[in-house]
């Protein structure tokens, strides 16, 4: 059995201030195999961006430090290398399309200059073969005209198309792994559509190890074979695809299941979760979850639990999971 491409092994992120620190991403541990796509899921604020960006050593601010027992890369422990070793790891292999091209293409260097800045900064190349292998890029993830296309700016893009260019600019340097962070955020249903099998055509033909920050479940089920779920800065629940959808065991995982839309004639108000995710200047001393858990009893809300082995998913953090293919 081959190793895992990618190892986190107790990965947080804490922001620190004069008066106080505060932990936003606690202690994750995962692990990525060659060919993988693994979906990072959870409400808006968990700390999935956050987490990944700290693989990458892209904080969005100075007072973020990193830290954990390893992030291995092969055989590379990334969190032990110096910012010049790190760079070079960035975008060679570990590649990052985030969010929103529109803020993250520049808006003054045409769509082929930004590929082949990439592409020069980490191969030895000419001007005009790296200006090649931008066009021929731009072609794999379906632009039209790419040689036309190479010499226009972005805001001549539309959003599908710019989202297509920032997944080439992440593909430039041929990393092992790709992180797409909401990648269908904003685009319409079809062009959603579009963007998921490039990304699994990719990952056939490229071999790429993909890791999908997703709050879409649907997206998630078309996509992943396996899954992790975090809540306010904790993994909840980790496993396959199956066995976190068709039979999961935290309660916030079933919760947001229950969150989906049904499909077909059924009528009645959509299922939410009560209350509001913790503050993380007042987080719970317990499960973060526990004052949203509809099971929640005294344990839960004075010790936190650990992620612990199941045999339905590899890690569940709860003190009471549930049975599987039960529904609270």
């Amino acid at each position: 059995m081959k190793p895992p491409l990618l190892q986190v092994e107790e990965l947080s992120v804490i922001a620190r201030s004069a008066e106080r620190e505060t932990t936003l991403v606690d202690r994750l541990s995962f692990t990525l195999a060659e060919g993988e796509i693994l979906g990072l899921v959870g409400e808006s604020g968990s700390g999935k961006t956050l987490a990944c960006r700290a693989l990458m050593r892209l904080l969005p601010a100075h007072n973020l430090h990193v830290q954990g027992r390893a992030v291995r890369l092969g055989d590379t422990n990334l969190l032990q290398l110096s910012e010049s070793e790190i760079r070079k790891v960035r975008g060679r292999q570990l590649g990052m399309v985030f969010q929103n091209p529109t803020s993250h293409l520049d808006p003054l260097m045409r769509i082929g200059e930004q590929i082949s800045e990439g592409i020069q900064l980490h191969h030895a190349v000419t001007r005009r073969e790296a200006r090649a292998l931008a066009i021929d890029l731009l072609r794999q993830v379906g632009i039209p005209d790419p040689r036309a296309r190479a010499e226009h700016y972005p805001h001549e893009f539309s959003g599908g198309m710019r989202q297509r260019a920032m997944i080439a600019v992440a593909l430039g340097c041929n990393p092992k792994i790709l992180i797409a962070d909401e990648p269908t955020t904003a685009l319409d249903v079809t062009v959603q559509a579009q963007i998921l099998r490039l990304l699994l055509t990719l990952r056939d033909e490229r071999g790429l190890s993909l890791i999908l920050i997703s709050h879409d479940l649907g997206v998630v089920a078309q996509t992943c074979d396996s899954i992790a779920v975090m809540y306010a800065g904790r993994l909840c629940e980790r496993g396959t695809r199956h066995d976190v959808l068709k039979s999961p065991q935290h309660p916030y995982t079933a919760g947001l299941i229950s969150c989906q839309p049904a499909y077909g004639t059924g009528y009645g108000r959509l299922k939410t979760i009560a209350g509001q995710p913790p503050s993380f200047d007042a987080l719970p001393q317990g499960c973060r979850f526990a004052p949203r858990c509809p099971q929640s009893v005294d344990l839960c809300v004075n010790t936190q639990p650990e992620p612990q082995p199941s045999l339905a998913a590899p890690r569940i953090a709860c003190h009471f999971p549930l049975k599987p293919g039960v529904l609270p």
